[in-house]
């Protein structure tokens, strides 16, 4: 599946974006999709997944309580909504697919991926 991501930008602490990803090229509904980020100097680190249906997602510790996932079959999209952001949350956001039936916060997991889009937070 192709993969392509936006929705990021400058914020300052506090505020909030969306990222949207929308795939094509298979059958949407086929796989758990998964938000993963890199912050400069750091490695790629799980955000957020949400399953084939949506009807379950899972949040890591850092973002649980301020980003939210959700998918849209109809447009074949995922999105990450991020509230209360902070300058922590500054990096390379990425958007990925599994064909896993599971929910999964390995990357490893994570066959197709989009290419990235940059979220920076000032303080």
């Amino acid at each position: 599946v192709q993969l392509q991501a936006c929705g990021g930008g400058l914020v300052q602490a506090g505020g909030s974006l969306r990222l949207s990803c929308a795939a094509s090229g298979r059958t949407f509904s086929d796989f758990v999709m998964g938000w993963f980020r890199q912050a400069p100097g750091k490695e790629r680190e799980f955000a957020a997944a949400i399953s084939r249906s949506g009807g379950n997602t899972w949040y890591a510790d850092s973002v649980k309580g301020r980003f939210t996932i959700s998918r849209d079959s109809a447009k074949n999209t995922v999105h990450l909504q991020m509230n209360s952001l902070i300058p922590e949350d500054t990096a390379i956001y990425y958007c990925a697919a599994t064909s896993n039936l599971f929910l999964s916060s390995r990357f490893i997991d994570y066959k197709d991926w989009g290419q990235g889009t940059l979220v920076t937070v000032s303080s």
